[in-house]
């Protein structure tokens, strides 16, 4: 069943699931592990790396599908926007100030989603140059297990693409576990590392 029948079908909208998905992007990119077991910056840049990261792996999963998941991921899309607009505001940036921001974080997650999209399509070496660049960008020269991170990409493009997609229309989202966690209950560990 496509997209556009399961949301046809269920009464339910891309908005809807794109909350979900969203708020799942965002439950993953917090786990504590990627800051303690992969020296991702525990900072408003490293977050935020981390959110995109994760935002973008859902996307890229949804890109997979028939041309009926663009709303879908326009709705996670701009789902992202509409909190780095809220996230802004919290932290004191006026409404003069807001548009242009989110014109220059716009540009930046387009960059980093076709230096992610070209990375994963190549080796290992050309994605953990990317991760480098954008995930510990504010790190400089610093040694970083960005082959962990690395893996974990690796890992993640795997169990998102097992996933169907009507679990995705539904709002329904599995990451494999953050580096140094436990694998989840009742799922065989070839499958948690796939």
């Amino acid at each position: 069943m496509g997209l556009a029948q399961w949301f046809t079908r269920r009464g339910t909208s891309p908005q809807t699931a794109a909350a979900h998905l969203y708020a799942a992007a965002v439950e993953q990119a917090r786990r504590v592990e990627f800051y303690r077991n992969c020296a991702v910056p525990d900072s408003l840049d490293g977050r935020f790396e981390m959110v995109a990261l994760h935002t973008f792996l859902v996307l890229h999963r949804l890109a997979d599908e028939p041309p009926e998941a663009r709303d879908l991921a326009q709705a996670l899309f701009d789902r992202f926007f509409a909190d780095m607009d809220r996230s802004l505001r919290e932290m004191g940036v006026g409404d003069m100030g807001i548009g242009r921001r989110i014109q220059q974080m716009a540009q930046g997650f387009y960059g980093r989603m076709a230096a992610y999209r070209e990375a994963i399509a190549g080796d290992d070496a050309g994605l953990a140059d990317a991760l480098r660049r954008n995930v510990y960008g504010t790190l400089r020269d610093a040694e970083v297990p960005v082959e962990r991170m690395t893996a974990y990409v690796r890992q993640a493009v795997a169990a998102l693409a097992a996933q169907p997609a009507a679990d995705l229309a539904a709002g329904r989202v599995v990451f494999p576990p953050a580096p140094g966690m436990p694998p989840v209950p009742g799922v065989a560990a070839e499958e948690a590392t796939a």
